[in-house]
């Protein structure tokens, strides 16, 4: 039940300078007439002192009125205020909350209840991040380990965090049967049969579940600038995605980046964050789990000998259908190999329109929350 209470309630002093304005009293006057100092009357018309039972009952037969006129309109008034602070910390608390992690998102994203209570709030943050008090940092939020070999590993945003975390609520409510790893790196040629056509990606979700693999979609929140994720719950390995880029190129390189991760047993530690995977796949700096990563995901998306031939011979001018007839002989959907085509040659305009989408291929069969679905997982 919601109680309404007026926006501002006034110091009795306001209403007691009115009545004295009405009678042409001054306060010196007024403060004689009750036998009280003139300080005492002044502080009180300025809110600085409030009225005693005493005082209450001198101006009440003073003005005419009743004493508990004067005393009411003094507890109403430190009601008020007692009640301004609690919005005080309200606000505070509030303040806090979202300068530590991204709430109204979150809120946006049904991942939290919107409140108008802050302890309402933060409880729920409390139990979403996994953390005793707000000054904590949640265990899986340490480091994102996957930037570059030459420097330190940088901090995750709160944006990141809050993904992260989602991620981990739907992977801890699935049911999937136990790690198998040498049955992962055989399931690799099951996948590559799924190159040739965008619809053919609806069986990824199914061959990971049977090898243990739990693989979740979470969309990523404004700014976050996430591709993907790899850790573990105990000995179980979690494979996040955001789909972001809803291209055929993109899914597959993503993908086949945090299997490989799973299967050299990377994110056991700590979760490796990735970000722009595809796009700085080619960067010197790398790390070396990151950079093997990035070559098993490359040669999975198109031989890579086969296509450096294929550049070699053809040089700055490369057609359509001799692209077209490389794709068909390599037996892989043209919009994977135009990726690598364009990520080994630096053309990125080169073929981008045959890329394909895959969202709305996947995200139906798969454990999805966002892209206009909701998990409901409890927090």
């Amino acid at each position: 039940m919601n109680i309404r209470r007026p926006a501002e309630v006034f110091p009795p002093g306001e209403y007691l300078l009115d009545e004295l304005n009405a009678r042409n009293w001054s306060q010196v006057e007024f403060a004689e007439i009750i036998g009280r100092d003139k300080a005492l009357v002044n502080q009180i018309i300025k809110g600085k002192r409030g009225i005693n039972p005493d005082t209450a009952k001198a101006i009440g037969a003073a003005l005419g009125t009743s004493a508990e006129l004067w005393m009411n309109l003094e507890s109403a008034y430190n009601l008020w205020k007692t009640q301004a602070d609690d919005d005080l910390d309200q606000i505070k608390a509030r303040g806090k909350m979202a300068s530590l992690y991204p709430v109204r998102d979150m809120i946006l994203r049904n991942w939290l209840v919107a409140s108008e209570n802050s302890e309402v709030l933060k409880s729920q943050l409390l139990r979403f991040f996994e953390i005793p008090d707000l000054d904590s940092t949640p265990k899986l939020a340490r480091k994102i380990a996957t930037r570059r070999s030459n420097s330190e590993d940088e901090n995750m945003t709160p944006i990141q965090i809050a993904w992260l975390y989602r991620v981990k609520h739907i992977a801890d409510s699935m049911i999937v049967p136990k790690y198998n790893a040498p049955k992962l790196k055989d399931a690799l040629e099951e996948l590559k049969k799924l190159r040739s056509h965008a619809e053919q990606s609806r069986h990824v979700p199914t061959i990971l579940e049977k090898c243990g693999v739990r693989f979740v979609i979470v969309e990523s929140l404004p700014s976050s600038k996430i591709d993907g994720v790899c850790f573990w719950i105990g000995n179980s390995p979690v494979i996040g995605l955001t789909l972001r880029y809803d291209r055929i190129d993109n899914f597959w390189f993503v993908l086949i980046h945090e299997i490989d991760h799973v299967l050299n047993e990377d994110g056991k530690e700590y979760a490796l964050v990735d970000s722009d995977v595809f796009e700085n796949s080619k960067e010197s700096s790398l790390s070396e789990q990151e950079n093997r990563a990035n070559e098993i995901a490359a040669e999975f998306c198109a031989p890579q000998d086969q296509l450096n031939r294929f550049i070699a011979r053809k040089g700055d001018f490369i057609s359509k259908k001799d692209f077209l007839g490389f794709a068909m002989r390599l037996n892989i959907h043209p919009g994977i190999v135009a990726g690598q085509l364009r990520r080994n040659t630096g053309r990125w305009a080169l073929f981008n329109y045959m890329n394909d989408p895959v969202r709305d291929q996947i995200t139906p069969v798969s454990m999805t929350d966002g892209y206009g679905q909701t998990l409901p997982v409890q927090i």
